[in-house]
Order: structure tokens, then C-alpha cells, then sequence
């Protein structure tokens, strides 16, 4: 059963915490000692209805004092598919949550309040899931009780986002008007919209096709661990294990080891401990190859017909998200993958206003949830692709040497 992650994006009392409490209630997806201590917290008691919200609320409350940049992810099924959701806070100025949680989304759902309309905060969330080049939107037009269920004023909204998603460059866009309060298309079609005649939210959540994402023409396998368990029955085994981020790789492949650039031919793969001919993204394999080569963790095998770029230099978009502040000249650790190399931030070229995608003057020291343009120096070459061709090997992240704390998430140009 495969995995949809997706993340939820609005602003502050949109009805994030609603939606998710509705698809987790209604998809019986709750606990019963959950749903206990949720009832007994529920402010609307007297009329017997239980506060949703109060299923997330909980972890936002120590989220936005700041313990933790972690987003809050829940977890459900259905018998069609898994879901991983990344409840992000609404807040400019917890753009930093909203990248991390949105890193590794599928797809975003931009909740717009039905009365308000898109608003600033919604052309921001809009332009951050442009960034980081999510493959699939929902914009979720909630609060549809609060309009009378109007055709017109869901009409002008979907207008309005039209434009600003046309300027982005987003695609494969759905909207549907909904009520979370009242569980109006999140789970069912409601009969209280019979002029919208599309799917209800959990059906497209099931439904979006996620096999299209995969990109099966660029192989690209980064070595997480290098087998060769020196035994009397194994002495000659030498494998390298690892994820297939992107591409098909098969026996008697040609292959290129970057950043060395060492070559050899593909002679056995292993999947779940057994032979196979083939194997693709996002199999979890083991490669054997037919020349004893210099290979270690971090390296990247590669069709020889099929090269990523490879260079010690590399231009980011960058979003910092340490609480000490970026000046240039600084030094730290770059994670592609598997593979750290040490890294100096050479140059800042400008300010990314994360509102209009204005570019701003560069400035002296960065700051916490600033997006910057930015030139990285490594100390050793990293074979990488631009983000907006390959997400899988243009993504990267800055860690403090001395703290071990991720500071800031790189989108490689």
C-alpha cells in the first residue's frame, strides 16, 4: 500500500486543526481513550458536538513556543492507502516549519477561508509550495457554512487563486468548497452543495496518482552502506546498499560512481535478500558491481549515459532556519543524501520576500525564516541535479559542526 504525505497550510484560525480532527474522526482513524479525553476537553459539550481542533492543538501549543521546529505529523489509513500529514503553523514567521514539513510533501492542501478569501498569507503558503516544487495542490475553500454554501463566492475565490498559482507555475490544482466544522465534503459529498460535482476530499486524497512523480528516466542510487561481511561462506561479497531515489537501474548496466567518476558494469541486484533483474525507485536495493572499486558511503552510482552535474560550487536557494544568524563566511556541514562534505556559505545575492517573491538587497547577517539566494563552497565536489528537474538530488541541509542542529534547508538552482 503506498503513502501519501501531504501538508496542511492557512492562516491562523482558517480551520486547520478542524480539517484534520474531521478527516481523522470521520475516517475512524481516533482511539477510543483519544476520543474520551477529547470529549471530556471539549468546550461545546452542552450541545453534545466535540472540538476537533483539540486533536492538534495540543502539539501546536508547545510547537509555537518554540521547543521544537519539528511540524506536528499524524498518521492514518484507509483500505486504499497510508497518509503522513504535516500540520504546519500558519505564522510568517514559522516559514521555517512550513519548509521542513513541506520538504517531503506529495501534495499541500492551502486552506482559504470561504468569507476571507486569499489573503496574504495564502499567496506565501502558495509561493513556498511553488518553491519546493510540490507536485500536487487541494485548495480547501472551508467555512462554505458561513457563506450559505454560495456558488458565486467559491467561483470568485477559485478566480482569484487561479491567478496567483498561473504566476507560480503550480499545476495539477483542485478546489473544493467544504465546511471541516461540519464535516461538509471532507469525508462524503455533502448534499448541501449540489453544484459541486466533484470528489470529496478524503476521495481525491485516495485517489491522486502519485506514480506519475516518480522520475524513472534519471537513475540515481546514493550509497548508504558498503556490505562486505569478510566471512568464510561470504569472503568475496562486496555490495552496496541503498535507496534508488530516481530511475530503473538493471544487470549489465553501465554505471559511473560520482563524484570519483571510477566506472564499472552492474553484475547482480538484490532486493529483500533475493536476485532480481531490474530494480526502480523507491526500491530499497543492494548493488553488486564487477570491478573492485574504491566506493564508500555517500557516493552516487549512476548510468554512465545519464550524468547529474558535478561541482564544489553550488547556488541555493536557502532557507535558514538556525536561531543563530547566517553571515557569509561561515562554515558548516552539507548533507546531499547520504554524502557530507564541509561547507563554507560564500556569497548572499539577494532576499527572497517570501509575500511577493520580490528580490530584496542581500542582506549582512540572516535571520531566522529568511529565504535567501545564496553561492555554498564544499570542500570536496557533490554530484547533484537542480531541484526543479530532480527534487529527490537537488534538496540538501546546513548542520551546525559544533551543535549537530539542521540550520537551514537548500534548494539547489
Amino acid at each position: 500500500m503506498d503513502i501519501l504525505r501531504f501538508i496542511t497550510a492557512g492562516s491562523v484560525d482558517d480551520g486547520k486543526s478542524t480539517l484534520i480532527g474531521r478527516l481523522l474522526y470521520d475516517s475512524k482513524s481516533i482511539m477510543i481513550d483519544q476520543l474520551e479525553a477529547i470529549e471530556k476537553q471539549s468546550k461545546n459539550k452542552e450541545d453534545g458536538e466535540i472540538d476537533l481542533a483539540l486533536l492538534t492543538d495540543g502539539l501546536r501549543a508547545e510547537r509555537e513556543q518554540g521547543i521544537t521546529i519539528d511540524v506536528a505529523y499524524k498518521y492514518f489509513s484507509t483500505p486504499k492507502r497510508k497518509f503522513i500529514i504535516a500540520d504546519a503553523p500558519g505564522h510568517i514567521q514559522y516559514t521555517r516549519n512550513m519548509v521542513t514539513g513541506a520538504s517531503n510533501s506529495d501534495l499541500a492542501i492551502i486552506l482559504i477561508d470561504a468569507r476571507n478569501g486569499v489573503v496574504e498569507q495564502t499567496r506565501r503558503h502558495s509561493i513556498i509550495t511553488s518553491l519546493l516544487n510540490i507536485p500536487h495542490v487541494v485548495v480547501a475553500v472551508n467555512k462554505m457554512d458561513l457563506v450559505d454554501y454560495s456558488h458565486d463566492v467559491f467561483n470568485n475565490i477559485v478566480i482569484d487563486f487561479a491567478s496567483v498559482a498561473e504566476s507560480l507555475g503550480l499545476k495539477d490544482i483542485t478546489y473544493i468548497p467544504m465546511s471541516a466544522l461540519d464535516g461538509d465534503n471532507i469525508v462524503e459529498k455533502s448534499d448541501k452543495l449540489p453544484w459541486y460535482e466533484g470528489k470529496s476530499l478524503l476521495d481525491h486524497l485516495e485517489n491522486v496518482e502519485l506514480t506519475n512523480d516518480i522520475n524513472y528516466n534519471d537513475a540515481r542510487f546514493p550509497v548508504q552502506y558498503v556490505i562486505r561481511p569478510q566471512t568464510e561462506e561470504l569472503h568475496d561479497y562486496r555490495g552496496y546498499a541503498g535507496k534508488i531515489i530516481s530511475g530503473v537501474y538493471k544487470i549489465g548496466d553501465k554505471i559511473i560512481v560520482q563524484p570519483t567518476g571510477l566506472s564499472s558494469k552492474i553484475s547482480k541486484i538484490e532486493l529483500g535478500g533475493k536476485p532480481v533483474e531490474e530494480a526502480f525507485a523507491p526500491q530499497s536495493v543492494i548493488l553488486h558491481l564487477e570491478d573492485d572499486i574504491d566506493i564508500s558511503r555517500g557516493d552516487l552510482i549512476v548510468k554512465e549515459n545519464n550524468q547529474p552535474l558535478v561541482e564544489n560550487e553550488l547556488e541555493v536557494l536557502l532557507c535558514w532556519m538556525g536561531s543563530k544568524p547566517l553571515k557569509p563566511g561561515n562554515k558548516y556541514l552539507l548533507q546531499l543524501n547520504s554524502r557530507v562534505v564541509k561547507a563554507v556559505v560564500k556569497e548572499i545575492e539577494y532576499k527572497l520576500d517570501v509575500n511577493s517573491l520580490q528580490k530584496e538587497p542581500a542582506p549582512e547577517t540572516v535571520s531566522l525564516n529568511d529565504i535567501i539566494k545564496a553561492t555554498i563552497k564544499t570542500a570536496s565536489p557533490v554530484p547533484f541535479d537542480s531541484y526543479k528537474k530532480l527534487r529527490v538530488n537537488g534538496g540538501a541541509i546546513l548542520i551546525d559542526e559544533t551543535s549537530n542542529v539542521t540550520v537551514g534547508a537548500c534548494m539547489i538552482q
